[in-house]
């Protein structure tokens, strides 16, 4: 099963059980196809127009009406095709969606999902390929969530729908084809992955760059360098314990990550590490993500963009000294 299957299962799974989950976005209804990769499909067949919404091409709407929606009891999940387009909605998601918690005193909640997806590798250009994961990891009152496998993908999407608050969840377009086996459980936001375990040196990455960070760790072994991958899979909350202890144990750390290095996730990750672990750490700890730029359109220049093995084999090395 590959991450669409798995994502449109959870979805099908998750309104079988509950008939206050529903979904809204562009495109979505079996009539236009569900969606533009298609995970959606037969959900609106199954469970009919009125639960599966197709909308009109308008973010900030299909944002209004999700908030809305969960303020009656649904839990809406509301698809914003690609991640660029949230901008669009930034009001709505900032503003409203991860603030009515703490502005009625914890008297309601806003248990929508906010699914969508992104990544560079198909020249799509500046505006259609950003990873913009550390916007929402920066607000107050919205999770984060990033899986890098189907099984996880499930598992995740089974839990965000569940959860009170609104959850951000990102979806990597150049792992949707990817097969893998899918168990179909749960899976709890806020707790990592242990992906491979080592202990020269701790990799921290989720999404894409956890696929690229296991790859490199199989290089790595090759030269009897041993690489404990760690695959965060919720960016916000992030697992602190999982990841204080890998780097106690190796003294060493790399984080990567597709989103622009400066500002990023990785940023955030490494300043704990070191207000942590000082007296830890064998060395700084490196930092792996994309160039300063928007990504760009030109397929040469998108590949020397984005990270991968290579340039987290170096990152290794360097923190190896």
């Amino acid at each position: 099963m590959n991450m669409i299957e798995a994502i449109n299962r959870a979805l099908h799974d998750a309104c079988a059980a509950d008939s206050k989950v529903l979904a809204l976005g562009e495109d979505l209804a079996d009539h236009e196809e569900g969606g533009v990769v298609g995970i959606t499909k037969g959900l609106s067949t199954a469970f009919g127009t009125d639960r599966i919404k197709s909308t009109p091409i308008s973010e900030q709407a299909i944002m209004g009406a999700a908030i809305g929606a969960s303020l009656v009891g649904y839990r809406p999940v509301a698809e914003i095709m690609l991640m660029n387009f949230v901008t669009v909605a930034m009001d709505m998601i900032t503003n409203h969606a991860a603030k009515l918690r703490f502005m009625s005193g914890g008297q309601t909640s806003v248990p929508i999902v906010i699914r969508t997806m992104t990544g560079s590798g198909f020249s799509q250009g500046g505006q259609h390929s950003d990873y913009l994961e550390a916007w929402f990891a920066h607000t107050p009152g919205i999770k984060v969530v990033a899986p890098s496998n189907p099984a996880d993908a499930y598992g995740l999407l089974r839990a965000a729908i569940e959860d009170p608050d609104p959850v951000m969840f990102i979806e990597s377009m150049p792992l949707y084809w990817t097969p893998a086996e899918v168990d179909f459980q749960p899976v709890p936001l806020g707790k990592a992955k242990i992906s491979r375990e080592g202990s020269d040196v701790t990799i921290i990455s989720y999404a894409i760059g956890a696929v690229h960070a296991l790859a490199a760790a199989e290089k790595l072994a090759a030269d009897g360098i041993s690489a404990e991958v760690i695959d965060l899979r919720t960016i916000s909350p992030w697992d602190r314990e999982a990841v204080l202890a890998s780097v106690s144990k190796t003294g060493r750390a790399v984080v990567v990550h597709e989103a622009v290095k400066e500002y990023g996730v990785g940023a955030e990750i490494s300043s704990v590490l070191h207000e942590q672990l000082w007296d830890k750490l064998e060395g700084p700890v490196q930092r792996v993500g994309g160039a300063y730029s928007p990504v760009p359109f030109s397929k040469p220049l998108e590949l020397a963009f984005a990270p991968n093995p290579a340039s987290i084999i170096a990152a290794v090395k360097v923190a190896l000294g």
